[in-house]
């Protein structure tokens, strides 16, 4: 796949680059330093109809495609990790499923208001005892006539307390792995439903995570997402698509974290000579930009694939391997070549390599990505 963009294509990047550097940039230090929610950023984006880029026309979205999603989150990644997740999720796994399994009356009800960004989305599937293992979640729905009753723990639930409808799986059906699971549209003022402990990260720090309690919460049948036991099946579509999400916040840290360190390298003189001319840390410069250009090309790819109704499972789980890695390894290399003041917190190299690690670990950790990508393969 080349990587020359659409005239459409790069007009989008332009704009979002000029947004993101404009608006979200100047306010990451004290969205992380002071663990606040980004209200500019998001406020801004609402503006930008960035919040339904997933969402078709008709119910008051962009429209536009993976590739799209991708170039927008690699942006404001570049300018704000915190930010780009909440982005993300609310687009990718707490937006798309509806557009995917919804009826026509649950995308009449909440794909407007999810794309006006009136309301957030939230994505609730990990349990404390069921991360990786999905399929063995414990949270219980059961049917009463015309409800559901859910009773149940969620944890590290992204913008959870912010979002106002939460896309739940629970457990409906006998059978204890995937095919008992069924997927739920719960809006945050049901009844019984609570937010938890907010869990103290080391990075991404504008972005609130937290527990998720559910107290015998009822909810109309109506909403169930796709059927009863299909739930599985939303997740892990849901996944796939957010692996190409999580890939486009790798790249966006990996190039902020590139673009500082190459600045900082040219202007930083050691022995009468720029850092940047010792053969070492052009060496490393080269490493970070070759790794950076060879993921942007396996993210672009998979979402071109996904864009294209095409197969995608494989390569969506390679491009979030590969992007995460990289945005870790670019993320350290900056810290050690910004040497001392690279480990300061007045530079922004720490703030990089603290919100790179997380990438490596929610959206399916770089492990099972390793198990998927070996299924896809034997298969």
């Amino acid at each position: 796949m080349r990587l020359d963009l659409s005239p459409e294509h790069a007009a989008l990047r332009d704009a979002l680059r000029e947004f993101s550097q404009s608006v979200v940039k100047p306010a990451a230090g004290s969205v992380d330093r002071e663990h606040r929610w980004p209200v500019e950023a998001i406020e801004g984006a609402r503006a930008l109809d960035l919040m339904g880029i997933l969402v078709p026309e008709e119910y008051g979205g962009a429209g536009l495609d993976h590739l799209a999603f991708t170039i927008c989150i690699e942006e404001l990644a570049a300018a704000c990790a915190s930010t780009a997740v909440i982005v993300d999720v609310h687009n990718s796994v707490a937006s798309e499923p509806i557009v995917l399994f919804g009826s026509e009356e649950q995308k009449r009800a909440w794909l407007p208001r999810l794309a006006s960004g009136e309301v957030l989305g939230a994505f609730a599937l990990t349990e404390p005892s069921s991360g990786s293992d999905a399929a063995s979640l414990k949270t219980t729905a059961k049917r009463f006539g015309q409800e559901f009753v859910l009773s149940g723990t969620k944890v590290f639930i992204t913008n959870a307390g912010q979002a106002g409808l939460y896309v739940v799986f629970a457990r409906t059906g006998a059978d204890d792995r995937a095919a008992g699971i069924s997927a739920f549209l719960v809006p945050a003022d049901a009844q019984g439903l609570k937010v938890g402990q907010l869990f103290k990260k080391m990075g991404l720090n504008g972005s609130p995570t937290a527990e998720l309690v559910l107290e015998e919460v009822k909810v109309p049948a109506a909403a169930l997402l796709n059927a009863e036991g299909k739930g599985f099946t939303v997740a892990m579509r849901a996944l796939d698509s957010g692996r190409i999400g999580i890939s486009g916040q790798a790249l966006g840290i990996a190039e902020a974290a590139f673009s500082e360190a190459l600045a900082y390298t040219r202007e930083r003189e050691q022995f009468g000579q720029p850092v940047a001319a010792f053969q070492g840390v052009g060496f490393m410069l080269a490493d970070m930009a070759t790794r950076i250009a060879a993921a942007r090309q396996m993210a672009y790819h998979a979402a071109s694939l996904c864009s294209a109704g095409k197969p995608f499972t494989l390569e969506a789980s390679m491009a979030k391997l590969f992007s995460t890695d990289t945005a870790m390894d670019v993320a350290i290399d900056a810290v050690q070549l910004a040497g001392g003041y690279g480990y300061m917190n007045d530079y922004p190299f720490e703030r990089h390599f603290r919100d790179a690690k997380a990438l490596q670990i929610y959206e399916g950790s770089n492990q099972v990505q390793r198990v998927v990508i070996a299924r896809e393969l034997l298969s």
